[in-house]
């Protein structure tokens, strides 16, 4: 994102604005190779930004994003199928974000992007156990025996599942709607969990990240985190 030239020689803590204002006028300061004047902006991401001819460097702002992420959806940064990926909806944000764990293509809900890869790592390692909360729609009626194989544990392909919390909201027909908390993030996995005990999931959708939630935002609609919301979570 494009910005006054003397406010990026600031944020890079060289000078105040003012005695960044007195090094344009006096020609110290250069834009990719090209002197500059008070009044011009340049992209601390993109262009190269001299003072007496030695680079600056300038941390690139961190983001972290909520995103209500819809159906049809890919959650990387680029498809080679040509399919939606999730970054095109929040391309009003400057830099590369990148998202924090998966959403499958038929799961809706919360998933985080960010461009602190620091706070991403911490997020998505399974040591930190950040609990994230789903609600199912699954093909019949969920029993309570269920119910304790899904708290247990089940066998999947890459292991057994570790303790979740799991409790039917209601019945609608022949389906159920159940809400799941789980600190893995394993590959679909809780649609293989469900499989694993003889349902099938025909909805799914992340209700909470951590302590965060969707609110009331709709789907494709997102909100930039606040500073006390992300040290919260580099808390968690």
């Amino acid at each position: 994102m494009k910005q006054r030239v003397q406010k990026v020689i600031a944020n890079a803590g060289l000078a105040s604005r003012r005695q960044a204002e007195k090094w344009i006028e006096e020609g110290r300061v250069r834009v990719n190779g090209q002197p500059v004047s008070l009044g011009d902006s340049a992209d601390p991401d993109t262009d190269r930004i001299e003072v007496n001819g030695k680079p600056i460097l300038v941390e690139p702002e961190k983001y972290c994003i909520l995103l209500h992420k819809p159906v049809g959806y890919v959650t990387t940064a680029r498809d080679p199928q040509g399919r939606p990926v999730v970054v095109d909806l929040v391309k009003n944000f400057p830099g590369r974000l990148y998202p924090v764990g998966r959403l499958d293509l038929n799961t809706s809900g919360l998933l985080l992007l960010t461009n602190d890869g620091e706070l991403a790592h911490h997020l998505a390692h399974p040591r930190h156990g950040v609990e994230k909360t789903y609600l199912a729609r699954v093909r019949g009626a969920v029993s309570p025996r269920t119910v304790q194989q899904l708290e247990a544990g089940v066998i999947l392909d890459d292991g057994l599942t570790a303790p979740a919390r799991v409790e039917v909201t209601r019945q609608q027909g022949t389906h159920s709607w159940v809400k799941v908390t789980i600190h893995e993030g394993r590959n679909r996995q809780v649609r293989r969990m469900f499989e694993a005990v003889g349902h099938v999931v025909s909805r799914l959708q992340r209700i909470q990240f951590g302590f965060l939630t969707l609110e009331n935002l709709g789907p494709g609609q997102h909100r930039r985190l606040t500073k006390e919301e992300v040290e919260r979570l580099k808390q968690l």
